[in-house]
């Protein structure tokens, strides 16, 4: 997810989004333990991505 497509979406899409990261996040860190990941930034990204998601839902929730 990119800062513009944060800006784009509700506060329902943002919550589904918020969602879905944290369960593969769970899934890459309970992977993590087991075995070698195949692409260890997506972890980071991954952060970054929830990061921007409950940012932008303050903001909105804000606004109203």
């Amino acid at each position: 997810m990119k800062k513009n497509d944060a800006k784009e979406l509700d506060i329902k899409a943002l919550k589904e989004s918020e969602q879905k990261i944290r369960e593969e996040l769970m899934r890459l860190r309970l992977k993590k333990g087991f075995e070698q990941l195949e692409n260890p930034k997506r972890i980071k990204n991954l952060k970054k991505d929830l990061a921007r998601a409950l940012t932008r839902v303050k903001q909105l929730e804000k606004e109203l």
